[in-house]
């Protein structure tokens, strides 16, 4: 399994018990969503290492109580802390409406109401404090901000995503 096929489930923040709990903070709004996992692959030395699971259970709302079977004791516990934690893409719930995952609208195209065919969506960059849509028009990057009041449609099966930007913004990244 490659980290390309898989998506960040979260890390593992501290140990629960000596008998080689562990606590994970999930990177979810949802985590009642992954209560019931069966294993899951942590990555260990950049590698993904498949990891079975014992039980687990919310842990103040927030983080997930983990007992992985064959780790049993504090040391087995310390040798996984801080570890990232994955699971493969299909795993993921599917998303209803406009609703979509950072990873499967790469490729799209994006399409304003006003202007027309805008590009292709090349990444998503979230470092900022609004993430932005990165597009690709003919060799000349457009950032649309990821706003709802701007998103108007999702057309996942024609891999469109229809927008409708403040007059001008596009135009700005075309002045020459």
């Amino acid at each position: 399994m490659k980290k390309e096929e898989c998506f960040f489930l979260g890390k593992i923040v501290k140990k629960y018990s000596f008998k080689g709990e562990l606590l994970i903070k999930l990177d979810t709004d949802e985590p009642e969503l992954f209560e019931d996992m069966d294993s899951v692959f942590i990555d260990l030395r950049n590698n993904l290492v498949p990891f079975f699971i014992e039980s687990s259970q919310l842990h103040k709302s927030e983080l997930l109580r983990i007992k992985f079977e064959d780790v049993d004791t504090e040391a087995d516990a310390d040798a996984l802390m801080k570890s990232d934690l994955y699971l493969p893409l299909d795993f993921l719930p599917e998303l209803e409406g406009n609703k979509f995952y950072f990873h499967e609208i790469i490729g799209f195209t994006v399409e304003d109401i006003n202007f027309g065919k805008v590009g292709t969506i090349q990444s998503i960059n979230d470092s900022t404090a609004q993430a932005l849509f990165e597009i690709d028009r003919d060799g000349i990057e457009i950032l649309i901000p990821m706003n709802d009041e701007f998103i108007s449609k999702v057309d996942k099966p024609n891999k469109t995503i229809f927008v409708e930007t403040p007059e001008g913004l596009i135009d700005l990244y075309l002045e020459e």
